[in-house]
């Protein structure tokens, strides 16, 4: 098969979208090479982007080149890309962020589309008019143009069917995984030089995600305020966050908790496997995901996982992760409790959590999206 990518996040996006994209792309290369893959994108200077292009040689790169589409990227990606996508006698053409180029419908291309969440339409209030507006029209273009919608769990797939009016029979699940990096335990030595690096604590509650209103971080930094005389843990936030990060700080300091909380930002890719295997717990309380990488994360790296109750969390986050609530503290703090101080539930939880997320492993994931490709064709 030859197989075309939007790649745009692959080289301009370093969070969950362009996470998922490497990953996906990564993964058909290792275990399919027998198959061409060809990445469309806009041209990229950043750096990062240019040390996975110097890794991944394998994979066709394609870039605009007249100086027309030079200079109008955007447009080229968005609107005129179904003229450059037929002069590379594609198979198929994987949208893989919710968006398909106008008239691909109208090509030999078979088109899939990746949908991974309608979080806009479910908490309309954490979105602009504007945006929502515009996530509207380009996610009802590309289901309705694509020959096959993919939902990266099954609380997406039925989102989908409710909001986008999309056909059941016309979506398929294919699960996300996380990066490799996540899959071996590091030896002491390694993980000891990373943990030294952040300067963190010896015993650490953690949270891996932006710091923003729908994650709830706030709620997590009031269980732990209530918890912390009783544990001898910190609390560690990785990620960036703006306004809401702000309102997080005044919290801290409202509770005096400038000793016992640490706020990471951002952390590179290679130490943020450290990072969650020196915790012993990993606590998630978001009200609302597409699919929850940061879950699947902290299962392979053996840390117990406390989420949130419904959604998609358990599917990501499977049986023997423990649910809260997201509102409620008093769930929250007992869940943080029991994990840190029962040694068998910890290791119940940590063996059996590791053997679910082996069904993420990326081996398993391109072997259900390259099937996928072939019912279409």
């Amino acid at each position: 098969m030859k197989i075309g990518f939007d790649a745009k996040r692959i080289f301009h996006n370093f969070r969950g979208l362009g996470n998922y994209s490497r990953t996906l792309v990564e993964s058909l290369q290792k275990y399919y090479p027998e198959n061409d893959y060809v990445l469309f994108t806009p041209p990229f200077k950043d750096q990062r982007a240019k040390a996975w292009e110097k890794r991944n040689e394998e994979f066709q790169i394609v870039t605009p080149q007249s100086a027309l589409d030079k200079t109008f990227s955007s447009a080229w990606r968005s609107l005129f890309l179904t003229n450059t996508l037929e002069k590379f006698d594609l198979d198929i053409y994987h949208g893989l962020s919710h968006e398909l180029p106008p008239k691909i419908q109208k090509s030999n291309i078979k088109s899939v589309v990746t949908i991974h969440d309608l979080i806009f339409m479910r908490y309309p209030q954490f979105f602009s008019m504007v945006d929502r507006q515009v996530y509207k029209k380009k996610f009802q273009h590309a289901v309705d143009s694509a020959d096959l919608v993919i939902s990266i769990c099954d609380q997406t797939r039925r989102d989908i069917i409710d909001f986008l009016n999309v056909p059941e029979e016309k979506i398929k699940t294919v699960y996300q995984s996380c990066a490799p990096s996540f899959y071996t335990l590091l030896k002491e030595d390694q993980l000891y030089t990373s943990l030294f690096k952040y300067r963190l604590p010896e015993k650490y509650i953690l949270f891996v995600g932006a710091v923003e209103e729908r994650k709830n971080v706030k709620t997590l930094i009031k269980s732990f305020a209530r918890l912390k005389d009783q544990i001898p843990h910190n609390l560690v936030i990785v990620g960036d966050g703006k306004e809401y990060k702000k309102e997080c700080l005044r919290l801290v300091a409202d509770n005096n908790l400038w000793k016992r909380v640490t706020f990471l930002g951002h952390v590179s890719s290679e130490d943020l496997p450290a990072i969650y295997q020196g915790a012993d717990l990993f606590v998630f309380p978001s009200l609302f995901e597409g699919w929850g990488i940061p879950i699947v994360e902290a299962l392979f790296s053996d840390t117990p996982v406390i989420t949130t109750e419904g959604g998609c969390f358990e599917e990501s986050g499977g049986s023997y992760s423990r649910y809260v609530k997201p509102d409620n503290v008093d769930e929250i703090v007992e869940a943080m409790d029991q994990v840190i101080n029962d040694d068998d539930l910890r290791i119940k939880m940590i063996r059996n959590g590791r053997l679910h997320a082996e069904k993420f492993h990326w081996k398993n994931t391109a072997s259900n999206l390259i099937n996928t490709y072939k019912e279409i064709l």
